[in-house]
């Protein structure tokens, strides 16, 4: 089938990667202003104080945006900028910022998409409980309510949570990412619950302040398994896989059911709260009517996968990698089959229409003695994931696809290390160059996507 004629190729960003513009400008902090500044948490002691400086070249990054040939922008709020104590008094010159980006996107033609929440907890939240606190649904709801209010006029597009897998798992499980804790199983699962019932109050208040009709999705992601062959049995295996619950408690997070079965089904999978029983919140019919508020659209975040097929003994086995497999610039596997599968599980499962909300590669990228970034390994990571996705459409309802990343950022834990985006960044001196993979990628657009046949 290919792609449909309206389908949105965007990029995406998050504010604390990109922005900077952290002192003088009335924002609050947030977890990551407070984490970079512990010796020994991030890369290079590296912050995101300055970041890309979107914050003051925010109309150079949209005319970039419109020269690649975007239709669409995924970018969040940082909750801490409007609202610099998370909840009360509004920060006017946040709003102002975020209202003039919106305006200028307009302009250019460029469909705004906004994440409300991308991992920017404010402090002041934090330190009464954050995701701990039941509370934070309604400061959460009440926060939606405002970028309803200021906001839904010109933009349509909202999400809620990007990856709760990792603001819980990395942030409070494993530690690595902000706030840096190691937290009692227990308290995990029950900021998970709290989690997923401010996504469902975010979704009522973002309807109830509504402008406009508004098209409201969610961004979880997932490791995606896919199939070795194309034979049911194998299809099956990696089914069951995909959607299963991981028994490694140490990394209990990272799974798709136990956050999507909620909001899509209104119930918790039934493989999970057995297995997790212990660790169990109290969970009433009322908090899952509240997380399963309906929702327009699902956004997932896909990388990379894993492979299955069906064992002789009728469970599912892995397919061990070959030696000398394909990875990214940090490690990372490279899967291309994932962005057919994945999707395809998906939709089968929970019957949304599909977006696509992050998808790229960090690659050792530098400034070649003409000038130019050539980054030749990214080209042909995209081109074939997306003809993988291309497959997909023929039996999946896919409505849109966001590069990650716009332009290379702040990497959260791995500081300026890694680089992720279509655009090259100066980090000293702020100049941006478009990628080789970004004048690629305008051709792809300008045919939506034909060239990948």
């Amino acid at each position: 089938m290919g792609f449909r004629n309206d389908f949105m190729w965007g990029a995406a960003t998050s504010s604390y990667q990109i922005e900077g513009g952290v002192s003088g400008t009335g924002k609050g902090k947030n977890v990551w202003d407070v984490f970079t500044k512990e010796p020994g948490k991030i890369f290079g002691g590296h912050t995101g104080d300055m970041a890309c400086d979107h914050y003051h070249r925010f109309r150079e990054d949209v005319r970039i945006m419109k020269e690649i040939g975007l239709k669409a922008y995924r970018f969040s709020i940082d909750w801490s900028r409007v609202l610099p104590e998370g909840s009360g008094k509004v920060n006017e010159e946040g709003m102002a910022f975020y209202s003039a980006l919106i305006d200028e996107l307009l302009k250019n033609g460029i469909e705004p998409f906004i994440t409300l929440y991308h991992w920017e907890l404010p402090y002041e939240l934090y330190k009464r409980g954050g995701w701990m606190n039941p509370q934070i649904a309604d400061w959460f709801g009440d926060y939606a309510a405002l970028i309803a209010e200021r906001f839904s006029d010109r933009v349509k597009n909202f999400f809620t949570l990007n990856e709760p897998q990792c603001f819980v798992g990395l942030g409070f499980l494993n530690g690595v990412h902000a706030p840096g804790l190691k937290s009692p199983l227990r308290d995990t699962f029950e900021m998970a619950h709290n989690a997923l019932r401010a996504h469902g109050r975010a979704v009522q208040q973002l309807r109830t302040h509504a402008q406009q009709p508004l098209t409201i999705g969610y961004a979880p992601t997932s490791g995606v398994c896919y199939p070795e062959t194309e034979k049911p049995e194998d299809i099956e295996a990696a089914r069951q896989m995909y959607f299963s619950i991981p028994e490694n408690m140490e990394n209990w997070t990272w799974n798709v059911s136990w956050w999507s079965d909620p909001v899509l089904f209104g119930h918790y999978p039934e493989e999970g709260l057995a297995r997790y029983e212990k660790y169990l919140p109290r969970i009433t019919e009322e908090d899952l009517r509240l997380i399963s508020e309906p929702i327009d659209i699902y956004g997932q975040n896909i990388y990379n996968g894993r492979c299955f097929r069906m064992g002789a003994d009728g469970k599912p086995e892995e397919v061990i990698r070959t030696a000398g497999y394909g990875r990214t610039g940090c490690g990372w596997p490279v899967t291309p089959e994932c962005l057919r599968w994945g999707p395809k599980f998906l939709y089968e499962r929970y019957k949304k229409p599909i977006y696509i909300t992050e998808n790229g590669m960090s690659a050792h990228d530098i400034v070649s003695v003409d000038g130019r970034v050539h980054d030749p390994n990214r080209i042909d990571f995209l081109a074939k994931y997306l003809r993988e996705l291309q497959k997909a459409t023929d039996d999946t309802d896919i409505r849109g696809y966001f590069h990650w990343s716009l332009m290379d950022n702040f990497e959260w834990d791995k500081g300026y290390s890694e680089r992720f985006g279509m655009v090259y960044v100066d980090f000293l001196t702020q100049e941006r160059i478009l990628k080789d993979s970004a004048l690629w990628y305008r051709d792809l657009i300008h045919t939506n996507g034909a060239g990948l046949r």
